[in-house]
């Protein structure tokens, strides 16, 4: 488990502590099945977070392999909710309306390029989620931030987070996102064969971009100096706010 903190300038005190669990990368099939998924959901439990992201990749190549962990993931439970985005391997035979349709019935409410407005304690912050920058037939932040405030202070998912720079704003706290795995496997002549890694955690500006290295795999079941981890991201009033 890693856990982040990032503070916000102006945060109202209703929302400082506010906690997010960040679950990336399952890339459901061979190597994750039903019922695999168990222990993550418990300790997520635990902690009692406020609200759970999930930023995308349920599967490796079919979309049928998403359900067994729908079916885990069921249990999830948080005041706010549970959310996610699609990641590059979602779309696989574009049939990825399935996996969000499944995810509905379980309680999990996908973000495809739109954003919500949530409440603790009388204080609201934003929740915005994007289609994958790679693969998606349409990303539109413009739209995703439409119905959004953006006095709010918002959190946006994204899968990769190569697209961090030009989702970064004022006003916008934190991006999460996953895609690289943490380069998975992390030796010299393999660490370059997967997505570009930018780090764990990178300050763009007052925006901070928290990169998950995911729970799954791809290719082998191997990890290599890039183990497989939960993110807790901590919302907190910076100092000198108001």
């Amino acid at each position: 488990m890693r856990e982040e903190r990032v503070a916000v300038r102006g945060l109202e005190r209703a929302l400082d502590g506010l906690t997010m669990a960040h679950v990336s990368d399952l890339h459901g099939g061979p190597f994750l099945a039903r019922g695999d998924l168990a222990d993550v959901v418990d300790v997520v439990n635990e902690r009692a977070p406020d609200l759970v992201a999930l930023t995308g990749d349920w599967i490796t190549h079919v979309w049928s392999d998403a359900l067994p962990l729908v079916d885990d993931l069921a249990r999830l439970v948080a005041p706010l909710g549970v959310y996610s985005v699609f990641g590059n391997h979602d779309y696989r035979g574009r049939l990825e309306g399935r996996i969000a349709d499944a995810g509905a019935r379980a309680g999990i409410r996908f973000l495809r390029n739109e954003g919500v407005v949530l409440e603790r304690g009388g204080a609201r912050f934003a929740l915005v989620g994007l289609e994958d920058p790679e693969e998606a037939r349409e990303v539109d932040l413009a739209r995703a931030r439409a119905d959004v405030d953006p006095a709010l202070p918002e959190v946006v998912l994204c899968h990769n987070p190569l697209a961090a720079r030009r989702i970064a704003r004022p006003g916008c706290a934190a991006i999460l996102a996953g895609h690289s795995h943490g380069t998975q496997v992390d030796l010299p002549w393999l660490r370059r064969l997967g997505p570009a890694h930018p780090g764990l955690r990178v300050e763009l500006g007052s925006t901070v971009l928290v990169v998950s290295r995911g729970l799954g795999v791809v290719g082998l079941p191997w990890r290599v100096g890039a183990p497989a981890e939960l993110v807790f991201v901590h919302l907190v009033r910076a100092e000198g706010s108001a």
